[in-house]
């Protein structure tokens, strides 16, 4: 094969142009790769065409102390001496074949076919990684197998403290982590979101464990001023909740000055008083009611008496109303801390938030009601649905405590967490997966031996979940790209499966470190793969578009060498096959 090669021709930027010694245009060559020996250093280079007349080799990398380096910082100055390479050479390009700790096999080259293309371990589960490819293209049996092979007994070892947790979008995955389960020590869970099965444990985030930022995007809030309005719900609930005799005080101060709100309003007399009489129907206390009692020298009239309308039209008694509301105007809310950590349902966040909108007024401006109304709408559409069971309180927990129970079963350590969300529309998933993610991101940063607890999470359409949205505007960051920015050195880990790479977070995205490309047609999505690729030729790009099912272009910081790869089936499939419309109809 050596006598392929004739003297050196030409030299167009990084690519050398040699005589074809063989005359032949053998296809058999491309893509094949040469080494150029050098002194101490062997440069490598790939056939990326040939002919009759000459053959084209461009140069990817070097091998420079015995490790291959990808990229090109000077060119060879003799570049005549030119051979196939080696195999040890290969070894270093594609990675050893022996399974260690060190490497995870990926799947066969799609050049040398009895070679494995293995990871760089280490490299691989440190930095975020995108899977990438059209619907059918293979991205979910991959997925499957690279977990199957990162799960599994090496040198006599298992990855005990491996946490993943796996957002599965079309409920796929679970008979092809059946067998992990078998392995002594090692052991996985499945979190379903079909609130009616009770065979295995159902998807829940207590509803305490929501911070003001999760209940934004649970609310769909749009404007920062809402925030405001969830914030004081948050306090009030530990007002309501509470047994604290001091609460009563704050409850007293804002009905009193929401009835105040309504007898400012400059509405007629009838008016007002119907309004009082509906709030505080609803919204009363034993200090503060209809029957609360109003002293006058002689007699005594209660609260709601005190509303009567005399012949002129007019609440004649207006200005005792007024004197015993004052008595209860007194505190600020800001003031209230809660002094322990407590539980509450989310009927009791409804309650604190209706209270909270009382609060600013929303009664008297029309404007504010509307927009702030909102909230409940969307509050009272979860607790009315099935949703409801998603955040169902069954007594306090910490939230490091749930992170933990979160990674086991029957109090034993699970490895993978499968989490099918097939059941929840995209809106709320969205929301929950954003919800986990910084209980995942949080717990990881405070703990105080940096990266001594990792967490993988991978989501499946990831599109749908990681966009450029406008939490950055509302909340001041969006928790994907938090974690794509700073969860690596605390041991929190992205990896994005997705058919639509132009609709994901481009922040989120630039800082993936490693990928794995399917078959992509669309030119928005080819687009970000060139854009994303530093050293990867032309050609490989071009091939992208007609790749075969399960064949992948893999690169990245864990991959010396940007390549195809055939992955090997996983053992067992995910339920991933596609509609089958003839097997379907012609029984």
């Amino acid at each position: 094969m050596n006598n392929l090669f004739g003297k050196l021709i030409n030299i167009e930027s990084n690519t050398l142009i040699y005589e074809n010694l063989s005359k032949l245009a053998s296809l058999q060559y491309l893509n094949f790769h040469v080494a150029i020996p050098e002194n101490d250093e062997i440069y490598i280079g790939e056939i990326i065409a040939i002919n009759e007349e000459i053959i084209a080799v461009l140069l990817i990398g070097q091998i420079i102390n015995n490790e291959f380096k990808s990229g090109i910082i000077k060119k060879p100055s003799n570049p005549s001496t030119i051979r196939f390479i080696y195999t040890e050479e290969l070894y270093k390009m594609i990675g050893y074949q022996e399974e260690s700790l060190e490497r995870i096999q990926i799947g066969h080259s799609n050049i040398y076919r009895q070679y494995y293309v293995n990871a760089d371990a280490l490299k691989f589960l440190s930095g975020h990684f995108a899977i990438i490819g059209n619907s059918g293209s293979g991205k979910s049996c991959a997925t499957a197998r690279i977990i199957q092979n990162i799960l599994k007994q090496k040198q006599g070892k298992i990855p005990e403290d491996a946490h993943i947790v796996l957002f599965d979008a079309y409920g796929e995955y679970n008979q092809a982590f059946s067998e992990i389960n078998k392995t002594i020590g090692l052991n996985t869970k499945i979190i379903n979101s079909i609130v009616s099965d009770t065979t295995e444990e159902t998807l829940n985030i207590p509803f305490f464990l929501l911070d003001i930022d999760d209940l934004a995007l649970l609310l769909n809030v749009c404007d920062v001023e809402s925030l405001h309005v969830i914030e004081k719900a948050k306090k009030l609930v530990y007002v309501f909740k509470s047994n604290d005799e001091r609460t009563s005080i704050y409850k007293n101060d804002i009905i009193a000055e929401c009835i105040m709100d309504i007898l400012t309003s400059g509405r007629n007399s009838n008016q007002i008083r119907d309004q009082i009489i509906a709030v505080l129907t609803k919204y009363n206390t034993a200090e503060l009611s209809l029957e609360s009692e109003i002293n006058q020298p002689g007699y005594k009239r209660t609260l709601k008496q005190c509303l009567n309308i005399d012949e002129q039209g007019k609440i004649n008694a207006i200005a005792l109303v007024i004197d015993l509301l004052q008595q209860f105007i007194k505190v600020d809310l800001e003031d209230l801390k809660p002094e322990y950590n407590f539980d509450y349902t989310i009927d009791d966040f409804y309650y604190a938030l209706e209270f909270a909108l009382m609060s600013e007024g929303t009664i008297n401006n029309s404007r504010n009601y509307e927009k702030m109304n909102n909230l409940k709408v969307r509050l009272s559409s979860i607790i009315n649905s099935d949703s409801k069971e998603f955040f169902k309180t069954r007594g306090y927990i910490e939230p490091h405590t749930f992170v933990e129970n979160f990674f086991k079963a029957n109090g034993e350590a699970c490895q993978l967490v499968s989490v099918n969300i097939s059941h929840v529309d995209d809106r709320l998933a969205k929301t929950l997966t954003k919800i986990y993610a910084r209980l995942f991101f949080e717990y990881t940063a405070e703990l105080k031996d940096r990266g001594s607890y990792s967490i993988h999470i991978i989501l499946e359409e990831a599109h749908r979940y990681i966009q450029n949205d406008v939490d950055s505007n509302i909340l001041g960051y969006n928790i994907f790209e938090r974690i794509s920015k700073e969860g690596r050195k605390y041991g929190t880990i992205l990896g994005l499966i997705s058919q639509r790479p132009s609709e994901l977070s481009t922040t989120v995205l630039s800082q993936c470190t490693n990928f794995i490309i399917f078959r992509m047609f669309h030119p928005d999505d080819l687009s970000i793969i060139n854009k994303i690729t530093t050293n990867i030729n032309a050609e490989s790009l071009e091939q992208i578009k007609s790749l075969q099912p399960g064949s992948a272009l893999v690169f990245g910081s864990a991959f010396p060498l940007g390549t195809i790869v055939k992955f090997d089936l996983p053992n067992p499939k995910p339920n991933s096959e596609n509609f089958n419309a003839l097997e379907k109809w012609f029984k």
